[in-house]
């Protein structure tokens, strides 16, 4: 059985983004990636603006001013954002609003509270500013011809604001990855339908379906196949057409009716299989073979994972997660993890790498959810995410331990 972190650098490895770019509206680009640099065309700001409402005035004007000797300037211009400012002529002020445009000839902007408006009109200071107070620089944020997100950035809220604020209406991104996923199991029915005797619903199906459904993927699904050698090859072979990765889940395994395996061998290359890992040991990689028409040469990978629910749900967010990401094109795919203390005690420690579903408590450490089996479905709605406990390790209770959040695994 292969190492966690081999097993993943070898998935890693071999994916290759796939070709193909579209161009979309930034409005619908969220959680697509970027395929070619984001550089600004313009300073943000494109001029120097106040960040307070105020008045924009001459430092030097202002040198004298104390509370026994105000100084009083006449207020000759008003300034809301969006509007155009005359020059200030020296020994004067304008009144200024957050995020308008300072007026050439003003060094500084004094906030409304620290003046004092005079019958008169004019207003009074009666402290000395310093030059470059609550002005926000031309180009303090983005300078132009600045890269402000590179190629392979998996585009968040705050990314699209970002190439808003330089004038992005659009934006090339890397054309979504197109998976197809089927199911085995005779046992296998899908809610509505009766359960026969020793039938079971397909909870695999809508949970990989969700977590596809939140990487942006372009999903073909074929639905529950047959437990027979032949149904399997089939099913492979249409997989196989026009999509980068074939998906499946259960029959991985080596009972009598374990037939992904040798239907993959039969039709492309295993090129992994058996992690150690808990839970989640049977896991397969490798390539599917394209027919020969038009446009379909070469191979669709292939990725088999085990069937029990809670080591299809790991395997997905461990192994298939970063797979699809860099097919994707995205560079960093990584989860950060946290180091946080464990608030129980595991006395046994297991041969393979363990990932434990546990939550965080409210002082702050974490808690075990207590059964661990990998058909225990509770278990990853209960936790808030991953314990990555590794080989013969047991874990004493303040000990401190890696935790993955499920917010890191399904991003």
């Amino acid at each position: 059985m292969l190492a966690t972190a081999e097993a993943l650098d070898r998935l890693l490895d071999a994916a290759r983004q796939v070709e193909g770019r579209e161009r979309v509206d930034t409005l619908d680009a969220l959680n697509r990636v970027l395929a070619a640099d984001v550089t600004s065309p313009l300073d943000v700001p494109p001029m120097h603006t106040s960040a307070m409402d105020g008045y924009a005035v001459r430092a030097a004007d202002l040198a004298g001013a104390s509370e026994t000797a105000p100084v009083a300037l006449r207020v000759l211009q008003r300034v809301p954002a969006g509007h155009a400012a005359e020059p200030l002529a020296a020994g004067t002020a304008a009144r200024i609003f957050t995020g308008a445009t300072v007026p050439s000839g003003a060094d500084t902007v004094v906030m409304q509270e620290m003046a004092q408006v005079a019958d008169d009109g004019r207003v009074a200071f009666a402290q000395a500013p310093a030059a470059g107070e609550w002005i926000t620089r031309q180009g303090a944020d983005i300078r132009s011809g600045s890269v402000i997100l590179p190629a392979g950035t998996r585009l968040t809220p705050q990314a699209l604001g970002l190439a808003a604020s330089v004038g992005c209406a659009q934006l090339d991104v890397v054309r979504p990855v197109r998976v197809a996923i089927f199911f085995t199991g005779d046992e296998l029915r899908m809610p509505g339908e009766p359960l026969a005797p020793g039938a079971i619903y397909n909870s695999n199906h809508f949970t990989l379906r969700g977590l596809l459904a939140k990487l942006g993927c372009e999903v073909t699904d074929l639905g529950i196949v047959p437990d027979r050698l032949d149904a399997t090859r089939e099913t492979l072979r249409r997989a196989a057409s026009e999509h980068d990765l074939i998906l499946t889940c259960g029959g991985v395994s080596v009972g009598e009716e374990d037939h992904v395996k040798p239907a993959v061998e039969a039709e492309g290359r295993i090129s992994m299989w058996q992690i150690a890992m808990k839970p989640g040991k049977p896991l397969a990689f490798g390539a599917v073979r394209r027919g020969a028409g038009a446009g379909e040469a070469g191979e669709a990978f292939f990725i088999g994972l085990p069937g029990n629910p809670v080591s299809s749900f790991c395997t997905f967010l461990l192994f298939v997660r970063p797979f699809l990401l860099r097919l994707a094109g995205v560079k960093n795919v990584a989860p950060r993890e946290y180091s946080m203390r464990a608030d129980f005690s595991q006395k046994k420690g297991d041969r393979r790498n363990e990932f434990l579903r546990a939550r965080v408590n409210e002082s702050g450490g974490l808690d075990l959810f207590p059964n661990q089996s990998s058909a225990v479905l509770t278990s990853t709605v209960w936790g808030d995410g991953l314990i990555d406990n590794p080989p013969n390790h047991t874990i004493s209770e303040g000990e401190i331990v890696r935790f993955i959040p499920f917010s890191e695994l399904m991003w």
